[in-house]
């Protein structure tokens, strides 16, 4: 179920802003292409399972506007956050590496 985000227009493939980062991500939990799940709590922690397992995780949204994840105990990393938008509505996020390209959709469940 999405929440927070009543009023939004997106177009699919922009930019989230910084100031709606933190809505658009705690909406609802997410699920991957490869069935992993994830969940974004507004206190900043962040918990993702992928074949059972379960890790956790913080987020915030840097000063300069980017989306940063850190999993202990030494990974962090930052992200470009789109929208994924289909017949006008939003269905998920799009997280792009900042350092590699990769990208990871998630759809709200």
């Amino acid at each position: 179920m999405v929440s927070n985000l009543e009023g939004v227009t997106a177009e699919d493939g922009a930019s989230v802003p910084a100031e709606q980062i933190a809505a658009a991500v705690t909406a609802g939990s997410f699920i991957y292409g490869d069935g992993a799940t994830q969940s974004f709590d507004a206190d900043g922690t962040t918990r993702y399972v992928e074949h059972g397992r379960p890790t956790e995780g913080t987020w915030s949204v840097e000063a300069d506007g980017r989306f940063s994840s850190f999993w202990p105990p030494s990974y962090q990393a930052f992200y470009d956050v789109r929208w994924m938008v289909e017949h006008r509505k939003i269905v998920g996020l799009r997280f792009i590496d900042l350092r590699n390209g990769a990208s990871f959709d998630g759809l709200y469940q």
